[in-house]
Formats: structure tokens, C-alpha cells, sequence
């Protein structure tokens, strides 16, 4: 009986797969050099002293013609030396702004509220937002952009991470693949879920839903936005798979802020519709009978268990390969064991407590609500 739950999951689990890679690989159209629109790039930044300059050394390094980019550097409150670095970086530097919230709009908190002053404030006709941990490829404003065709409502671009040790490196291929899981059903038109750090969206679809004051409150307010322009059924949202568009971010330093991030995503992920609760659903199943199977083992059971490692293997090793990032076994192995393991605890961590902390803050389920 095991084999046949097993194998019936497993087989899912294959077919989900190469879904998300069909999808993940759709081309687009993009725009020539000389028809790029003015764009907007804002960075929410709260206590990143630490972070903060390699950032805004990318951020100046981009190639965009200068007379249609502004870049937004907006201190939420910092209580360290973020806004002094800002201010100093940027004084001989006329596209960068720093800016405050000088008040909440609506009944927005943290992030949100941050970069919903900076578009008040702001003129660019594509927003793109990426994060204070963040360092952006200079052709990464440039390439996002040029995917903005007149239906076009939203562009997600992919981000890695550090590597320089396995505990970043799990952390790094997690991320390719829960973009390209991601990327793979929003070109598919079932758009799952997507990544502040590097996310755009056409300012005119921005103010047509209102904006972040008319949306519920969600601890993961980008995901949201993303839902939020869906619904209008009137535009195009995609995630091109383009090496051009990378963001690299740090990854955690430790269990317990890599904890709070994958609970902040997980509270998140619990607006999903019915297709997000069934890719999850299948991703859980799959793994319990990964953790179940030593009980049950059989040589179709190891075959099985392999056949899923296959999979996961030749799904990212395509997706790395189109970002011409280097996929190294070891990290892909370190990964798994991680895959397995917080997919399962994921779930029963969030029926326990869905209150999380982030950025100093603590923000409650129920403020989603």
C-alpha cells in the first residue's frame, strides 16, 4: 500500500515539476533601448548599516539613461547608522533621494508603508523595488524594464544568495527554486507568489488598485500587491527567466533569523488560492513519504526516492544553467536534506502560532485579517 500512496505522490510531484518548467522557460517580447520608460527604483531600508553601502553601489553602477531614472532610498525609522551612510553616499549623486515616511497612509505598517510614501513622492512610470540586502546587476533596471509592453501590469526578475558556505548555499538554491516554482506558475497565468527584492509593477495599475493603502495588510505586502493585480484579469504579470535581471541578496546568518523569515513566508502563503494550497500540499506529501520511507523500504521505494532527487536535480540544474549560475552538488545536497525537513515543520509551526517578528517589529496574524 505504501508503494502505490508513495509512487502516486512521487508521480504528482514529477508532473508539478515539469509544469513549473515549462512555464519557467516562456519567452517575451521586450522593448528597444530608445523605447524604455522612465522608472522609479525604491529600496526600504531599516537598520541595514551593515548592508546598506554594497547596495547603493550597485544601485549607482546601473546603466539607464539618466534622465529617466530616480533612485528612492527610503529609512524606515532607522535607530542605527543607515540614514547618516545614505545621506553621505548619495550628496554628489542627483538621482538617488533619501526620504522618511512622514506618517502612515491609510493603515499601513513597516515595509509597506515605507514604499508607499516613496511612490507618493515619486514619478517614474515603472516602480521597481529590491532590498537593502541586496546587490543588483547593472543591467538589472534595464532588463526588467524592457518587458514592459503596453499589457504589461507586472515584472518579476530571479534572486540568488551568498554562498561562501553551506548554510548560505542551501539557503541560495532554495530561493532559485522556490522562484522558479514561483516564475514557472505565474507565466502559466496562475501567479503563486513573488519576491520584494526584486519585483516591479507599472505605476498606472499600481494607482488603479489603489495602491498598498487599499490592499489588506499582509506581512508579506508584495505577495498582496501581486494577488491584487491578478484579480483585474486586464493585464499580463510574468517572471522571465533572465540572467540580465539577478539580484544576489545575503542570505541569513542564523537559525533564528532564517526561522523568522520562513514563518513570515509560510503566514504569507496562507492567502494562497486553491492551486498554491495543492502545489504545497503535494511538496508535504511527498516529503512525509521521504521521512516515512525507511519504515517501508523496498526497492521500488528506493527507486522512487531516487527518481525524486532526479527530479529536483534537472529541474534546478536547467534553471541555473539559463541564469549561468553554477549548481554544485554538494549544495544541491545540503538543500534537500533543508527542503525536507522545513516543509514539513512549516505547517505545524504555523497551527502553533502565526504571530511573527521581522525588522524589530512583531506583527500578528490577525493583523492580516
Amino acid at each position: 500500500m505504501f508503494e502505490l500512496i508513495f509512487g502516486f505522490v512521487i508521480t504528482l510531484y514529477f508532473i508539478q515539476t515539469i509544469i513549473f518548467l515549462i512555464g519557467a522557460n516562456k519567452k517575451y517580447s521586450k522593448l528597444d533601448d530608445d523605447k524604455l520608460k522612465t522608472v522609479t527604483v525604491i529600496v526600504a531600508a531599516r537598520n541595514e548599516e551593515t548592508n546598506i553601502l554594497d547596495c547603493l553601489n550597485s544601485l549607482d553602477n546601473l546603466k539607464y539613461p539618466d534622465n529617466k531614472i530616480e533612485i528612492v532610498i527610503v529609512d524606515d525609522h532607522s535607530t542605527d547608522n543607515t540614514y547618516r551612510l545614505v545621506e553621505e553616499f548619495i550628496k554628489d549623486k542627483q538621482k538617488f533621494k533619501l526620504i522618511q515616511p512622514a506618517g502612515t497612509i491609510g493603515k499601513l505598517k513597516g515595509k509597506a508603508n515605507a514604499i508607499a510614501n516613496a511612490v507618493s513622492m515619486t514619478q517614474g512610470e515603472i516602480i521597481l523595488t529590491t532590498d537593502a540586502d541586496c546587490i543588483v546587476s547593472s543591467t538589472w533596471a534595464k532588463t526588467i524594464s524592457s518587458y514592459y509592453v503596453d499589457n504589461v501590469a507586472m515584472v518579476c526578475g530571479y534572486t540568488d544568495q551568498n554562498e561562501d558556505k553551506y548554510f548560505h548555499a542551501m539557503q541560495s538554491v532554495d530561493f532559485i527554486y522556490l522562484l522558479a516554482v514561483a516564475g514557472g506558475m505565474m507565466n502559466i497565468g496562475k501567479p503563486l507568489s513573488c519576491i520584494g527584492n526584486n519585483m516591479s509593477y507599472r505605476r498606472s495599475v499600481y494607482e488603479e488598485v489603489g495602491g498598498y493603502e487599499a490592499i489588506p495588510f499582509s506581512v508579506t505586502e508584495d505577495f498582496k500587491l501581486l494577488m491584487t493585480m491578478h484579480k483585474l484579469k486586464k493585464y499580463k504579470i510574468i517572471y522571465p527567466l533572465d540572467k540580465d535581471a539577478l539580484v544576489t541578496s545575503k542570505a541569513c546568518n542564523d537559525i533564528t533569523s532564517l526561522y523568522s523569515q520562513k514563518k513570515r513566508w509560510g503566514v504569507g502563503g496562507l492567502d494562497s488560492d486553491v492551486i498554491g494550497f495543492s502545489v504545497m500540499a503535494t511538496g508535504f506529501l511527498s516529503h512525509i513519504g521521504i521521512i516515512t520511507a525507511p519504515f517501508f523500504l523496498t526497492e521500488n521505494v528506493v527507486y522512487m526516492l531516487l527518481f525524486k532527487l532526479f527530479t529536483d536535480y534537472f529541474f534546478l540544474k536547467s534553471i541555473y544553467s539559463k541564469l549561468k549560475l553554477n549548481l554544485k552538488l554538494m549544495h544541491f545536497i545540503v538543500f534537500e536534506i533543508y527542503f525536507i525537513l522545513y516543509v514539513i515543520a512549516l505547517p505545524i509551526i504555523l497551527l502553533l502560532n502565526r504571530n511573527v517578528q521581522w525588522k524589530g517589529r512583531i506583527y500578528r496574524r490577525s493583523d492580516d485579517e
